[in-house]
């Protein structure tokens, strides 16, 4: 949990370290969204800004890059607006599509499964909705982004939720 892209682009020379790294997969948003004093920890413009920062320093590792979309955010969650997640995200296509960097929509995908991954009125997931959330992005990892939506369907229809629990395709 590394908070709002303001510290990503203060802190991913530190995080990054002199490691070797074949795949990154990463994401900001639900902190950048959140309010403080009524007015979001950081604007959709800033929020641009700072991810094209960040991105421009992740690909000087050659490392694969892979950006997953911000969750929904459900009604009654303190601190955050429900859609400006969406508003956000857009901000992130537009950066993720200049650089060709691959997207991991799990916005989308998680969708059909937050009455049961999802906790009520909060951002953050169950376990089992974070082993379902863990899934996704192993399936981004492994497959080319052209077969990842349909790689996930696939698994959709097999039912094969983590934790037992049941999958949902709507």
């Amino acid at each position: 949990n590394c908070g709002p892209t303001i510290r990503g682009v203060e802190s991913l020379d530190s995080w990054l370290g002199e490691g070797k790294w074949d795949v990154i997969h990463f994401n900001f948003g639900l902190h950048d969204v959140r309010l403080i004093d009524e007015k979001k920890q950081v604007s959709p413009e800033d929020y641009e800004k700072n991810l094209e920062t960040i991105v421009a320093r992740l690909q000087k590792t050659g490392a694969k890059l892979i950006f997953a979309t911000t969750t929904p955010v459900p009604a009654g969650a303190q601190l955050r607006v429900v859609g400006d997640e969406v508003k956000y995200n857009a901000a992130a296509a537009r950066v993720m599509k200049d650089e060709g960097i691959q997207i991991d929509d799990l916005h989308e995908l998680c969708a059909p499964n937050l009455a049961e991954w999802q906790r009520p009125k909060n951002v953050h997931f169950t376990p089992d909705g974070s082993a379902g959330l863990a899934q996704i992005g192993e399936a981004a990892i492994e497959i080319p982004d052209t077969r990842m939506h349909l790689a996930w369907r696939r698994l959709v229809h097999q039912n094969t939720a983590p934790g037992g629990s049941t999958i949902k395709d709507e």
